[in-house]
């Protein structure tokens, strides 16, 4: 539920929304035009399609389960982590990964990195929660002190 600038007019014609600007020069105008345009386009997306985000949980004995309304990961920790899975998010867990998915692209994004700031990948050894897609910059480590 976004707000629209006032002076930006917004038309449905056949399957198509327009919204038009009706001052070009405006630069304020024009970056709350685009905006607009972004915000409504995620929102037809969502609604027709969704918006998916997946995480891989790196490291021996890390698991994630869904329980309920709550995400419960192990990660290292003394104790499990429960995080609690907001409306209209869905979340899966297939072996070493966590789907995350619903229609607003916001939500989606925001849950997926409150799962990753759980445990972010080190760089040592690659541990923790990243992104699928997530390049995480290797580190050599401590240096052998024998001579």
């Amino acid at each position: 539920v976004h707000s629209i600038h006032p002076e930006l007019k917004v038309t449905v014609e056949g399957n198509n929304l327009n919204i038009e600007n009706p001052q070009h020069e405006n630069r304020a105008l024009k970056s709350a035009h685009g905006l607009s345009r972004t915000l409504l386009n995620n929102a037809v997306t969502g609604v027709s399609t969704g918006f998916t985000k997946s995480l891989e949980i790196i490291g021996v004995g890390y698991r994630a389960a869904v329980q309920g309304h709550m995400l419960d990961l192990q990660l290292g920790f003394s104790h499990p982590t429960k995080l609690p899975i907001p409306q209209g998010i869905h979340v899966k867990v297939e072996k070493n990964f966590v789907i995350v998915s619903g229609i607003n692209k916001q939500e989606v994004g925001q849950y997926c990195a409150q799962i990753r700031s759980v445990r972010p990948p080190e760089p040592y050894q690659g541990k923790g929660v990243r992104y699928k897609d997530e390049y995480v910059r290797r580190k050599q480590g401590k240096a052998s002190g024998k001579k």
